[in-house]
């Protein structure tokens, strides 16, 4: 039992004379016993709000009034009320974790230089840190890898082998990362070869239930990936931030937020037999993209929802941030309970009883229960098989609509569905020799097929399912086509173990899908690179080709240079266009291939049903898997416990280093923020922008600004990496910044990682434009159409316009994330007013920009623009909270955490 205790804190608590409860040790805040009839139907994703603006109320960071506006909810979500909200804990990949513990350790330095302790700056807010974001495929079952003679070799060892090139290549950054989980305390290090962060925090770093520092509290945290939204599934409270944004919780700063409206969605019905859970999920983010959820919480309720495992809920959480959303939460239920009991959580009593004491579990069949919210219903008996695609994943597309839809996009004016191929060429054939054979690609063409990304890999009945069509297609004699660059890249070892006990791993290698490494890889745009005679192929008939993967993103130029044609897809659909060859196929009227018997075999032949699936599912998904993987995982990876590290508290900055280095961020520490004076404009972009576009993860092209400047530090091509592994060194990142092919400049009217030097009229590469203007000392701007910023929550997305000498962004609107982090930089976010647009104001991007920066500031204030043609307009400055304009007021957040490390 939970028994009653009589002790009370100061602030908040005893503001609402509430009660502690312990068990037998722990305490905890019940918000049931506010006896306040509104707190019984807030949605329970704003009750873990109310339950952490309690817990942490000191009448300085948190205040009484922030509760009041919590628990008043109902009126308060539409009046742009902002509420703090302290995280129970933080958690980092590589791509992101890198830099941040570059800026916790410029930050120590710049303390020290103002006098005052560097160990100030340390976590006080738990995080954990996996390495899943450097692994590349590099090597699978063809490599592109050739014996001078041309001739192909298949490879068993790709995963060993992209393994060891990770750590060859990114030892360096490996050793940072293993100083800085000694440097500085609260910081977990998940190793590399582990799995993919959030399928991790899924089985194994979520709590449910906190029981920390002698309390019980809801499970919440922060992430500096998008997609952190995935562990919502489970029944915790957790959404991407900037990483800029996310070290200031580190060190406890509360997260000021805009408290959200909240869409309830509706699920009823029951999916067809045929359906997986990537088909929900594809459907779900199309519909509440039409409803329009940017910057509000959905929370899931209704009967279908009981239908669905934690798995299924976990996939469409994870794709929370393609339909617009700062949550996707799915309360938790029996279902969750029962996760915890299957991936070995021993410790479930305490989460039921704490859970149902203070009314946080759910009952998704009782009616009673459902909040007061915004309804918006889904029928799951409609959804279809289907896809997302060619360049977004909101585009999604009915598998027996794909090879029609795709037509339409070849030939259609280029934008996010066309590429505007001309009539004559959509039958252009181009043959190719490989491994002594000859091949035709066509447009449509398949070239990558990789089962990859958190999204479905965390997920046992697609996985399987891709297993079981494998196991049918080779028995019928089926095969891929060997210049088909396929990959299967697990988000736990505990997807491999099923995988091989159900027996199903060696026909999926059968087809080529092995195991070639435990990360993001391909969903990232780690996809390695092509066979030559592939590209080549590519590049002579200017073709079209495809990638399908089962990811949850597909922007242009993310997923590899060469394929314009990107697909998400459920894992089995993965399988299913590979062994056809090309997207340009209706499965359900043509045959995926003909065996070597000449029989015509259909999808609808080889395609396991859903009770297929969850009779395996049943008998090899079992608990002592998790147990065996996740007991040794911290040290399971002997390459990472044999590398040594420094243990100074100071870290000593390496000047040869090509990977780490000091950011400048810190050297204008005490300048207070100016107005902005004839700026120019040194891009003029139009409408869905991407953070792929403004700062690549993938490759870095021989022929780029950070490639010249890699060579001229004694590197060859091969050992470039990516630019994702190389976020700890700003010198490569800025150059980075608006690097990406696929990058449309209206300057240009062309896809190019250029831009015009107005002065000169000289087309430069984005970086050489940004230094000339910065060596005269010109302030730089950058226009931009609707959803500015969307993507991945990259925080150089922000760092490097800042480093270009960007002052501000004038857009239509901006993903939430990248708003964020622009303002954690200095760097202004302004917008149009309502029916404005760079267009019906007349603005070319040639003309100079002033902007005054009025005093006092206020949130989301109103400013004029003036332009050197005499032309004036007013924009919203997105400052949103007080909190943001008090960073601004400090040149960004984190020298605003210097400064106050510092006097304290």
């Amino acid at each position: 039992m939970l028994d009653t205790c009589s002790k009370q804190s100061a602030g908040c608590t005893q503001y609402y004379n509430l009660t502690l409860h312990f068990d037998p040790q722990q305490q905890f805040y019940n918000l049931a016993k506010l006896g306040d009839p509104r707190y019984d139907r807030l949605p329970f994703s704003i009750r873990v709000l109310l339950e952490s603006a309690v817990r942490n109320c000191d009448e300085f960071l948190v205040k009484r009034s922030d509760v009041e506006s919590i628990l008043n909810w109902k009126q308060t979500q539409t009046q742009t009320v902002e509420v703090p909200f302290r995280p129970a804990r933080v958690i980092l990949q590589d791509f992101t974790g890198v830099p941040a513990v570059v800026d916790f350790a410029a930050m120590r330095d710049a303390v020290m230089k103002l006098g005052g302790d560097p160990e100030k700056i340390n976590p006080v807010c738990p995080a954990d840190l996996v390495i899943d974001h450097s692994i590349q495929v590099d090597f699978n079952r063809n490599s592109a890898q050739f014996k001078h003679t041309g001739s192909f070799f298949f490879r068993s060892d790709s995963l060993q082998k992209n393994q060891d090139l990770e750590f060859d290549r990114n030892k360096e950054r490996f050793q940072f990362l293993k100083w800085g989980s000694k440097a500085f305390r609260n910081m977990r290090i998940i190793p590399p070869g582990s799995g993919i962060v959030h399928q991790v925090n899924l089985e194994y770093l979520a709590r449910v239930v906190f029981k920390y520092e002698g309390y019980f509290y809801p499970d919440s945290l922060v992430g500096t990936d998008s997609h952190t939204t995935m562990i919502d599934g489970l029944g915790v409270l957790g959404w991407g931030v900037g990483g800029i944004e996310a070290e200031a919780v580190m060190l406890g700063q509360p997260i000021s937020m805009v408290l959200p409206e909240v869409v309830g969605y509706k699920l009823c019905g029951t999916p067809d037999k045929l359906i997986t859970s990537t088909d929900i999920v594809l459907t779900v983010t199309k519909h509440l993209r039409q409803v329009g959820v940017v910057g509000k919480f959905v929370e899931f309720f209704g009967p279908g929802v009981a239908q669905l495992s934690i798995a299924d809920r976990a996939t469409i959480a994870n794709m929370c941030p393609e339909y617009g959303a700062t949550a996707a939460f799915f309360p938790v239920d029996d279902v969750s309970i029962q996760y915890l009991e299957q991936t070995g959580e021993k410790k479930l009593a305490y989460v039921t009883k704490y859970l149902k004491a203070v009314g946080m579990f759910r009952d998704y069949n009782d009616v009673s229960q459902d909040p007061d919210f915004t309804q918006v219903k889904l029928d799951l008996n409609t959804v279809v098989p289907c896809c997302s695609g060619p360049k977004r994943p909101q585009d999604r597309i009915p598998v027996s609509d794909m090879k029609e839809d795709f037509e339409t996009c070849l030939g259609a004016k280029v934008g996010f569905k066309g590429f505007q191929v001309a009539p004559e060429r959509h039958s252009t054939a181009v043959p190719f020799q490989f491994n002594g054979q000859e091949y035709t690609l066509n447009h449509g063409s398949v070239v990558i097929a990789a089962i990859t990304s958190c999204t479905n890999t965390s997920n046992p009945s697609v996985m399987l399912g891709a297993g079981l069509l494998a196991k049918k297609a080779v028995e019928c004699g089926l095969s891929v086509k060997p210049y088909i660059k396929t990959s299967l890249s697990p988000g736990s070892g505990v997807v491999t173990y099923y995988l091989k006990e159900s027996g199903v791993m060696d026909y999926l290698f059968k087809l080529g899908f092995e195991v070639v490494g435990y990360g993001c890889m391909t969903c990232i745009g780690n996809s390695g690179p092509l066979p030559e005679p592939v590209v080549e192929a590519i590049t002579q008939g200017d073709l079209v080709a495809a990638g399908v993967l089962s990811g949850n993103r597909n922007f242009e130029g993310r997923v590899h240079p060469n394929t314009r044609a990107n697909y998400l897809a459920s894992p089995p659909l993965v399988i299913a266009y590979a062994i056809a060859g090309t997207v340009r196929i209706d499965f359900e009227k043509e045959p995926i291939a003909i065996n070597s018997e000449g029989k015509e075999i259909f999808l609808r032949d080889i395609w396991p049903t859903r009770e297929e699936i969850q009779a395996v599912e049943r008998t090899y998904v079992i608990p002592s898997m998790f147990k065996e993987v996740y007991e040794k995982i911290e040290k399971v990876n002997e390459r990472w416990n044999s590398l040594v590290a420094p243990s100074d508290k100071l870290y000593t900055w390496d000047p040869k280093s090509t990977y780490i280095k000091s950011p400048p961020f810190f050297d204008g520490l005490l300048q207070p923020p100016k107005s902005i004076h004839d700026a120019y404009v040194l891009l003029n972009l139009g409408d869905s922008v991407t953070t792929d576009h403004i700062s690549p993860a993938g490759n870095i092209a021989r022929n780029s600004s950070a490639a010249r400047h890699l060579t001229s530090r004694g590197l060859t091509p091969r050992d470039y990496n990516s630019y994702g592994s190389r976020r700890g060194n700003d010198a490569v990142m800025a150059r980075g910044t608006f690097a990406n092919i696929r990058l449309f400049n209206k300057f240009l009217n062309k896809q190019a990682p250029q831009t015009i030097h107005l002065p000169t009229g000289e087309t430069l590469d984005v970086f050489d434009a940004a230094e000339r203007y910065q060596q005269a000392g010109v302030p730089l701007l950058v226009l931009a159409g609707k959803e500015y910023g969307s993507g991945s929550s990259r925080d150089w997305a922000a760092k490097g316009p800042f480093l270009l000498g960007v002052k501000a962004v004038l857009a239509e609107s901006y993903e939430r994330i990248h708003r964020s982090n622009l303002v954690g930089m200095g760097v202004i976010p302004l917008e149009y007013l309502p029916g404005n647009t760079a267009d019906s104001l007349g603005l070319t991007g040639r003309e100079r920009y002033t902007v005054i920066i009025p005093e006092p500031l206020t949130p989301r204030m109103t400013v004029d623009v003036k332009l050197d043609t005499g032309k004036t307009f007013q924009v919203r400055m997105r400052f949103d909270t007080d909190v943001e304009l008090t960073y601004f007021h400090h040149g960004g957040i984190l020298n605003y955490m210097i400064r106050k490390m510092s006097e304290n």
